[in-house]
């Protein structure tokens, strides 16, 4: 249970800086900690720590900078201090008044909580949801808290990424920047699902979200929840569990959130009334949504908050950052950053501390919050050069669209009459990396930069591959699978991977000692789409046997140039195990209780007139 423990604090709690830095000498001589409960407009008061410079005054005025979680405030006691305060270094030492709190049914607050509440459209004095309670809590810091600035920032990674995104449809007049980051913002897309997929790697973290408290806590209730790891060999874990079926009823009947996954199959009104993208309209403020390229969990939420306030709210500021991170990984500093195998350059982290998020609050909260920071509209990690890079508008206006046909093993420029067909077999799925180790995890992490070597050859894997390149190819922003197919089967999978392929005599800047970096296949992007889901994710339909039949479906976003003497690539399978719940390739009304016995063996054939279609930066 530690281990589970260490990795929720470690990597989804916001400020991991704060979580790691041995010392809270230099927080105990310079603030005062202050522990109220803040109530809500419907009379539930949620825990509060505030964490006040000691050197206040009228003279001397602070700007709040507020995190709302619900993986605790901790340490509770207001003699006890956290190592670090606020996203980094430089903005602690600099002094805020920093705001850590609990949000509803979590730790020491009270009410129920609800995964991704949803937001309330229109409300009444009673209505209350997460941009609700982030105004009361400002209102309330603003009469209570002496000598504030009047100005209030926010910020929050991974779900506290959510709550930050949703407490900018607070409308606060006080509220003039917030940094969601990693922040969740459909659940069809981000974490446990992408395109209504359920992501079996996160199956050790349920009891985390799905398992109410029932009295304050200051400290982890669900802890016996959790999944005991029996072996090394994770893969060993996920084969015997059976089914998607067999590990709910063994492990998570009593696990609410679980429940409700596997009772919601498709895109009702239970996944649509938590997709915060609708309500994110008229946004006045500063925004900076951060994300990493190799993040695991919430790589869509950054990217789709970003475009939506684009689209929507012309007077925003409105700025994004993606770098060459895991989730999270920007809240430290590791030196030497590499992503799994991959080395991207030095300090990577530090430049984004210093030179972007420093900047960013200490210009809205410190300045003149109505002029704009000067920070460029967006800031992409080019993760195949391994630079920085500035854009004025995201995906760059200087793109342009390009397909890569799949047929015959290769990657054309034109359509073709080829066919190319695989056999898969649910019983004997494509494993989505060749860590059985690492499939012990508490969520995945490495497998989006993985070799993926392991999968070349497979009869259930098709493998499209270019000629060496003789000039370098940047991809810059939106990817589209555009899949013509036909099965032998009702349903299917299909799992789409972007991959770069290193030349047979490559020697990296920096190296893994054991690592073969020589024809080296990293993933680049990848996606998996239900076929049930490919004309409406509300109403699923059945594939037509031997049918050919359009799939298509949106890759996630990517920033990457394929150098010189490098081949692209492009893997296609319908198993991705057990990074994702296996498809019985048997229609159903509700796949996630699939046995065995629905398991079918398809035929599946990709035609030559299926295409890739990138941004590429000309």
């Amino acid at each position: 249970m530690k281990k589970y423990l260490h990795f929720i604090f470690f990597f989804c709690i916001v400020s991991a800086f704060a979580q790691t830095a041995p010392d809270n000498t230099f927080v105990k001589e310079n603030f005062t900690k202050k522990e109220v409960y803040i109530p809500m407009r419907d009379g539930v008061k949620l825990f509060t720590s505030i964490y006040i410079p000691k050197d206040i005054s009228k003279a001397k005025k602070y700007p709040f900078i507020m995190q709302r979680t619900c993986y605790s405030v901790a340490p509770y006691g207001e003699n006890e201090y956290r190592a670090g305060l606020g996203p980094n270094k430089y903005l602690m030492n600099d002094k805020y008044l920093f705001v850590y709190q609990d949000v509803r049914g979590r730790y020491m607050s009270e009410g129920t909580f609800t995964n991704m509440t949803p937001q309330v459209e229109r409300k009444t004095k009673k209505d209350v949801d997460e941009s609700t309670d982030t105004y009361d809590t400002i209102e309330w810091l603003l009469k209570n808290i002496p000598n504030n600035n009047g100005k209030v920032g926010q910020y929050g990674t991974s779900y506290p990424g959510f709550y930050t995104a949703a407490g900018i449809l607070s409308d606060h007049p006080a509220l003039v920047a917030s940094s969601p980051q990693a922040p969740i913002s459909d659940f069809w897309n981000d974490d446990f699902l992408h395109n209504g997929k359920f992501m079996l790697g996160y199956f050790r973290t349920f009891p985390v979200f799905g398992v109410q408290k029932t009295k304050a806590e200051n400290k982890a209730w669900y802890g016996d929840s959790f999944v005991k790891q029996t072996s090394e060999d994770g893969l060993k874990f996920y084969r015997d569990m059976g089914t998607l079926k067999d590990g709910y009823e063994k492990y998570y009947q009593n696990n609410f959130f679980m429940t409700e996954i596997m009772n919601h199959p498709n895109y009702d009104d239970y996944w649509q009334k938590r997709s915060l993208l609708p309500h994110l309209k008229n946004v006045k403020h500063a925004v900076m949504t951060v994300g990493g390229w190799f993040d695991a969990e919430d790589l869509s939420g950054p990217l789709n908050i970003y475009k939506t306030i684009e689209k929507t709210s012309p007077k925003a500021k409105n700025t994004i950052v993606m770098g060459p991170f895991s989730h999270g990984a920007w809240a430290r500093e590791n030196g030497k950053h590499f992503h799994n195998d991959i080395y991207f350059g030095d300090s990577i982290a530090t430049y984004y501390q210093k030179n972007l998020e420093t900047k960013f609050f200490s210009h809205y909260l410190k300045g003149n919050a109505k002029t704009d920071a000067g920070l460029p509209e967006a800031v992409m990690y080019d993760t195949g050069n391994k630079e920085w890079k500035e854009f004025a508008a995201y995906p760059p206006k200087n793109a342009q669209k390009v397909n890569f046909y799949l047929a015959d093993g290769t990657l054309k420029k034109s359509p073709s009459q080829g066919v190319s067909e695989y056999y898969s077999d649910p019983n004997n799925p494509v494993l989505s990396s060749d860590n059985i180790k690492e499939f012990n995890g508490f969520t995945p992490r490495n497998y989006m930069s993985e070799d993926q070597r392991f999968a070349v050859g497979r009869p259930d894997v098709l493998t499209f591959t270019t000629d060496v390149l003789t000039e370098d190819l940047t991809f810059a922003g939106e990817m589209m699978a555009k899949l013509n197919i036909a099965s032998t089967s009702t349903d299917a999978d299909f799992a789409v991977k972007l991959i770069d392929v290193y030349p047979e005599d490559f020697v990296p800047k920096e190296k893994k000692e054991g690592v073969i970096y020589g024809n080296y296949h990293q993933m680049v992007r990848s996606e998996i789409m239900p076929a049930r889901f490919r004309n409406s994710r509300e109403k699923p339909e059945a594939l037509s046997t031997n049918q050919k039949t359009a799939v298509n479906f949106q890759l996630q976003d990517v920033m990457h140039t394929f150098k010189k003497g490098h081949r692209i690539q492009v893997q296609i399978s319908s198993t991705w195990f057990p990074l994702f719940a296996v498809n019985p390739q048997k229609f159903m009304d509700n796949p996630n209780f699939a046995t065995k016995e629905d398991y079918t063996k398809a035929f599946i054939k990709i035609f030559g007139d299926s295409s890739i279609e990138a941004d590429i930066l000309k």
